[in-house]
């Protein structure tokens, strides 16, 4: 009996010498943070440089009586966190199949954010870059290794990327969520989210060694019109001191903002062909019933809301009043964001039939638009009905935000155009996806075309320094270098709100009332060049404002 009880305490002294070398552990790396809600504890990384935060609560999970409300104030807790774990993902469908996501679920409950930050930040005031995930507004998720944050914290800044909620569950206006709500609106849950991520970034990045003073809001696609509202809105102007956007405004025709009474409608109507009576019928589904409905509706997702609280008005509206942040801003799209199959729909690159296209969409201005489009030979045709099917669907948007902040501000603007073709795939059984990665391909996939530019998304993991963890490309020097000189820029730019160094090719800022503003070609071998093409923008410019 007495050996059985020295053993049982040998071995409760060895636990005790565990927990006490895993507590000092814990201490020495700083891994333990103390939010206004809460301490929280991470985790370092695999060479000990970053310290990972996943999972941390920014709102109250928008469950029950919450489902299309505003995002509350998180709760205290007593008990130390542990964020070693990304908590769940929106809910969602499989929209884009090639999106990865690093969630251990799915839920409504799914108001988290997580944070990079350098090891020895603690005391330190660091940069802060807060990153908003694409998706079209009704998939993503902020554990996509693509958008991992880790390479970016090595460079001394504090990282921070946010669940928001999508589709049916967080944009849909209805007459009665605006008549409960405290601003008489409803719609705008998954902006509004977002703006709950900054508060909490300015009460709490200071612990994690950020300063709540320099905090620089990124996206693409989705994202990037999310900043792009971000800078609009006058509930968040002033919680930004700088803007990056990768391809996308939430400007006509880019998922633009409508006015609350049609959004009202819409929500009406969905509410009404489902069945549901009334607002307290509709909260009283489950989630996968009312996702169900949604999915079984067809729609793709609801559109945002000039509601008059997070959205006053449109965002030209509101950035030629000059109502908007003014801040830093660095913004571009890529050379061949959309195949030019969008717009000859199923014709042959042939000049008469792009001629063809042209005179059916444009009547009037058919010879404008040939003009600005080259069409002589399928080769300039494969490259014409490519920019065109571009502009259309997300590059006019951006340039048109690039032109209003450049107009009506007086902080600099930097653009760019990301020119870089991605390798080969790894696995030639696959082709690329719609919003990155890849998707299998079988009988009935027809053949892609020759990749005459980069395409939507394909610049993410290389302006946030992830190749690595993608691993779809057969990834070469070249590209590594390409996106090593880009994370320098965006580290610059962050950090001083210029992207330019002594190592790097100049890129100069445009002006006002430059004709040709230069633009930014993030490639191979980068340089900045004037805008020669411009004249299409201001064609679709006058053609959206009709």
């Amino acid at each position: 009996m007495k050996k059985i009880i020295l053993l049982f305490a040998g071995l409760g002294l060895l636990a005790s010498c565990k927990n006490t070398s895993e507590n000092q552990e814990t201490e020495e790396n700083n891994l333990i943070v103390s939010t206004k809600t809460g301490k929280v504890e991470g985790f370092l990384n695999e060479d000990n440089s970053v310290r990972k935060y996943f999972g941390i609560p920014f709102a109250q999970p928008p469950v029950g009586d919450l489902r299309w409300k505003a995002p509350q104030d998180t709760k205290s807790w007593n008990d130390t966190l542990k964020t070693t774990e990304f908590k769940n993902k929106p809910v969602q469908a499989n929209v884009f199949g090639d999106m990865k996501s690093r969630s251990n679920g799915m839920s409504e409950d799914c108001l988290y954010l997580n944070v990079w930050t350098p090891k020895e930040a603690a005391e330190q005031k660091l940069p802060v870059l807060v990153y908003f995930y694409g998706g079209g507004f009704v998939a993503g998720d902020a554990s996509e290794p693509r958008y991992d944050g880790e390479t970016m914290a090595k460079k001394g800044i504090v990282v921070v990327t946010v669940n928001y909620r999508l589709n049916i569950f967080g944009f849909m206006a209805h007459p009665e969520l605006s008549k409960e709500a405290s601003y008489n609106a409803s719609g705008n849950y998954g902006l509004l989210d977002q703006q709950k991520s900054l508060e909490w970034v300015q009460d709490n990045i200071a612990a994690f060694g950020g300063d709540p003073n320099k905090v620089t809001i990124a996206g693409e696609s989705a994202g990037s019109i999310s900043v792009s509202a971000q800078m609009a809105s006058p509930l968040s102007k002033d919680l930004i001191h700088g803007a990056i956007g990768e391809s996308g405004a939430a400007i006509h025709p880019t998922l633009a903002p409508v006015a609350l009474e049609e959004a009202e409608k819409t929500g009406l109507d969905f509410a009404e062909k489902v069945g549901a009576k009334s607002l307290a019928d509709l909260r009283a589904m489950s989630t996968d019933s009312i996702f169900m409905l949604y999915q079984n509706s067809g729609r793709f997702g609801f559109p945002a809301v000039i509601d008059n609280y997070f959205l006053p008005k449109p965002l030209p509206e509101i950035f030629e009043a000059k109502e908007q942040a003014q801040v830093p801003l660095l913004l571009g799209w890529n050379s061949a964001e959309i195949p030019g199959m969008a717009f000859m729909q199923g014709l042959e690159n042939t000049p008469e039939n792009f001629t063809k296209k042209v005179k059916e969409i444009y009547p009037e201005d058919y010879k404008e638009v040939l003009d600005l489009y080259p069409n002589n030979t399928e080769e300039e045709v494969n490259y014409s009905a490519t920019k065109l099917a571009s502009d259309r669907f997300i590059v006019y948007s951006t340039w048109k935000w690039f032109d209003l902040h450049r107009k009506n501000s007086d902080a600099p603007v930097y653009r760019y155009l990301y020119s870089k073709i991605r390798p080969q795939l790894n696995d030639q059984s696959k082709q690329p996806g719609l919003a990155g990665g890849t998707q299998e391909k079988d009988k009935s996939t027809p053949e892609a075309p020759k990749a005459i530019g980069a395409p939507h998304a394909a610049e993410i993991e290389y302006f946030m320094g992830n190749l690595d963890r993608i691993e779809d490309y057969a990834w070469t020097d070249e590209d590594y270098k390409v996106s090593e000189t880009i994370q320098e820029y965006l580290a610059n730019f962050v950090k001083t709100g210029n992207p330019n160094d002594e190592n790097l090719p100049e890129w100069t800022k445009a002006e006002a009332n430059d004709e040709t503003p230069p633009v930014m070609i993030l490639d191979t071998e980068s340089k900045a060049e004037s805008a020669e093409d411009d004249k299409r923008f201001l064609f679709l410019d006058k053609q959206y404002s009709k």
